[in-house]
């Protein structure tokens, strides 16, 4: 088990991982998946996050790195897709994932990383909370568009 950054040549095998993210359907691989792909794999602020079994991606999380122009102009960061298959999960893979985030994050001076779940689950809260995010400090609030 490796965990790494993604390569290009990796999206196949990051959607398919994805359809198990609140039932994500499969999307058609086209012209435009493939101009998004590529705007994203060469974005210095976009790093995917995955674990790979045996080359076949298993867990993942997205960091975005935003620059910043308060707090010293430290950027911070933003986690989002935060998955493991359904087959491997319970192993800390997406434990895994998150500490290289945060490594990542912290190469790039960021001074915070944030995180929000929908999930009430308490095993996924805990995840959460044992890779070092906390619900105390914050309160988060989403419009969706």
């Amino acid at each position: 088990m490796s965990i790494i950054e993604i390569n290009e040549k990796d999206l196949c095998g990051l959607l398919e991982l994805y359809t198990q993210l609140h039932n994500n359907p499969l999307p058609e691989t086209d012209k435009d998946l493939q101009e998004l792909w590529s705007e994203i794999i060469h974005d210095k602020n976009h790093h995917i996050i995955v674990a790979v079994d045996d080359s076949k991606i298993v867990s993942s999380c997205v960091l975005i790195i935003v620059p910043n122009l308060s707090h010293g102009q430290k950027p911070y960061a933003f986690i989002e897709n935060v998955i493991t298959d359904e087959f491997h999960r319970g192993q800390g893979l997406a434990s895994d994932c998150l500490e290289y985030a945060r490594q990542i994050a912290k190469k790039h001076g960021c001074y915070k990383i944030m995180l929000m779940t929908g999930s009430k689950k308490e095993s996924t809260l805990n995840l959460y909370r044992r890779a070092g995010y906390n619900s105390e400090d914050k309160t988060a609030f989403v419009q969706w568009l």
